[in-house]
C-alpha cells in the first residue's frame, strides 16, 4: 500500500496555481511530439511539417479529451458547475477523446496537404503511447482517475485535500499505474516493430487493438460511472476501437499479402 502525501498544487503566486497535472501533461506532450518528429522524419515526412502539425493535434486532442471527460462527468460534476468545464488545470481529460480529437485533426490535415495518413498515424504511434504512459504520473498525483476502494494488496491512499479522490485516507485500485505498465509494454513492442516492413497503417492498429483490450480490462477496477450497456465510457470507446481496428489491422495485411502475390 502506498500513501502519496504530494500537494497537486506545485506552487502558488496569489490565484495562479502551477499544478503537477499541468506540468506532467506537458512533459508528455513534449515528449510525444519529439519522438513523433523523428519516426515522422525517418518516414520520409518534412521536419517543419511535423512542427506546424503538432499545434493542431496537440488543441484537437485535448478538445476531444476535455470533451470527452466531461460528457462522462456531467450529471454529477459539470451540470452543477459550469464554470469547472475549463478547468483543465484541475485534471480531467478522457485518453480516448485525446486520441479521437486528435486523430479528426490529424486526418484532416493529411486530407488538406495530401499525405499519407496511413504512414502518418505509423509514425504517431510510438510517441503517443509513450506520452500516455508518462501523462498518467499526472493522474498519480493528483487522484483523479483512481479505480474503486481497495482493502490490499495493492492501493494509493492520499492525505493532501488538494487531491481528487471521493475521500482522503481511503485506499484505492491504483489503475494509472496499471495504465503506465500497458502503455511503456505497448511502446516496448511498436519501438520493436517499427522499423520492419509492414504495410503503411499496421503499425497504428496495433496500437489501437493492443491499447482497446488493455484498457477495457483495466477500467473493470475503475471507479468510473457506468455509460451505457453497463459499462463505463472507457470501455465502449475501447470495444468500438476494437471492432474498427482489428478488422481494418487484416484487411491491411491481406492487401500486402495480395501485392506480394
Amino acid at each position: 500500500m502506498i500513501t502519496v502525501s504530494i500537494d497537486p498544487i506545485l506552487f502558488s503566486i496569489g490565484h495562479f496555481h502551477l499544478r503537477w497535472y499541468s506540468l506532467i501533461v506537458m512533459l508528455a506532450i513534449g515528449v510525444a511530439f519529439w519522438l513523433v518528429t523523428k519516426e515522422a522524419t525517418r518516414k520520409g515526412f518534412a521536419k517543419e511539417s511535423i512542427y506546424d502539425l503538432a499545434i493542431w493535434v496537440v488543441v484537437g486532442g485535448m478538445i476531444g479529451a476535455r470533451l470527452f471527460h466531461v460528457i462522462d462527468h456531467w450529471p454529477d460534476v459539470f451540470s452543477k458547475d459550469l464554470g469547472r468545464i475549463f478547468a483543465i488545470w484541475e485534471g480531467g481529460l478522457a485518453i480516448w477523446g485525446g486520441i479521437v480529437g486528435g486523430l479528426i485533426t490529424l486526418a484532416f490535415i493529411a486530407w488538406r496537404k495530401r499525405w499519407n495518413l496511413a504512414r502518418l498515424l505509423d509514425s504517431f504511434a510510438p510517441g503517443v503511447v509513450l506520452g500516455q504512459a508518462i501523462g498518467r504520473f499526472a493522474c498519480i498525483i493528483t487522484g483523479d482517475s483512481v479505480g474503486k476502494p481497495t482493502d490490499g494488496p495493492f492501493g494509493l491512499a492520499y492525505t493532501n485535500p488538494e487531491a481528487m479522490v471521493p475521500q482522503t485516507g481511503v485506499y484505492y485500485t491504483p489503475t494509472p499505474i496499471y495504465e503506465i505498465i500497458l502503455n511503456g509494454a505497448i511502446f516496448a513492442i511498436l519501438w520493436r516493430l517499427r522499423k520492419l516492413k509492414m504495410p503503411d497503417g499496421a503499425l497504428f492498429l496495433i496500437y489501437l487493438s493492443l491499447y482497446s483490450v488493455g484498457r477495457f480490462f483495466i477500467t473493470f477496477m475503475s471507479s468510473y460511472r457506468e455509460f451505457a450497456f453497463g459499462l463505463n465510457q472507457a470501455q465502449v470507446m475501447s470495444l468500438v476501437s476494437l471492432v474498427v481496428a482489428v478488422p481494418l489491422l487484416f484487411r491491411v495485411f491481406r492487401g500486402r499479402k495480395s501485392e506480394l502475390g
